[in-house]
């Protein structure tokens, strides 16, 4: 059973709202914490695309899963970037530089 073209552009159209409205209510200080705990769900995205290039059949759908694998990957990287920049920004000064030592 398949979703079919204006229901699914409509869960996206929903989903894309529900996120937008989630997000922007988020307290500064709670940012980190709720990156770090949403970077897992990157990875699950990175499986979803890699399954679904898995099952495609023709090269317009190869390159449609490429890009989707490669774009989640890449969600996925920068998500743990930001996340430790942000905590380094959560550290003390010696701390700081008792990481630089090592």
């Amino acid at each position: 059973m398949a979703i079919e073209g204006f229901v699914a552009l409509y869960i996206f159209m929903l989903a894309a709202f529900t996120g937008f409205e989630v997000i922007s209510r988020v307290p500064v200080i709670l940012h980190t914490p709720l990156m770090s705990g949403s970077n897992f769900v990157h990875g699950i995205v990175v499986v979803g695309a890699m399954v679904v290039l898995g099952h495609a059949e023709t090269a317009a759908e190869q390159v449609v899963g490429f890009i989707a694998v490669v774009l989640a990957a890449g969600n996925a990287v920068g998500g743990y970037v930001v996340t430790e920049r942000m905590l380094e920004m959560f550290k003390s000064k010696d701390e700081k530089k008792k990481g630089a030592q090592e």
